[in-house]
């Protein structure tokens, strides 16, 4: 077989239809949307519509919220960092951090930073820098001999409103 006798099966690849090009090709005039009414317009779309009857979407109760505060967290493993230290994709000697995981395919995401999970075992003496760590998690490393370090908080929004709210009152006092 040579590159150019290579095509595709009898029938793989089919053309479209082109419609409305007279009575002739079986698909002229209408071009098979049948007689006027609403689906035989262009530009219109009907999803969801249900002849005036409220749509199935409308009539099921609302459920739940988003959260605009919460925190996107890439979740990682233990179990993951110890087989990528072992394949020599982490150096435990250093410290281990979001780009470090990055690097290694681990902490995918996560625009907050990442979260240590106890999930597999971890036998490597290595110091973590996270933006979260569940208590399994926290407790391997140490057994392990490593550290795990979890830099504090900035200050929350009902501090930062407080702070505001005073610096103004202490502007219009003057």
């Amino acid at each position: 077989m040579k590159l150019n006798e290579i095509r595709d099966n009898d029938g793989a690849r089919k053309g479209r239809m082109r419609v409305g090009r007279g009575i002739g090709s079986g698909k002229g005039k209408t071009a098979g949307r049948g007689q006027k009414g609403a689906k035989a317009r262009s530009g219109v779309s009907i999803n969801g519509f249900e002849g005036g009857q409220m749509p199935l979407h409308m009539r099921i109760p609302k459920r739940g919220f988003n959260n605009i505060f919460a925190k996107d967290y890439a979740e990682v493993n233990l179990g993951l960092v110890q087989v990528a230290i072992d394949a020599g994709k982490i150096d435990a000697g250093k410290v281990i951090d979001h780009e470090t995981l990055k690097a290694a395919g681990l902490g995918r995401g996560g625009k907050d930073g990442v979260r240590l999970l106890a999930k597999g075992a971890f036998t490597a003496k290595a110091s973590f820098l996270v933006a979260g760590v569940s208590k399994g998690a926290r407790s391997a490393v140490e057994a392990a001999g490593g550290s795990v370090e979890v830099p504090a908080a900035g200050d929350d929004e009902q501090t930062k409103k407080n702070a505001r709210r005073d610096a103004n009152k202490a502007a219009k006092a003057k």
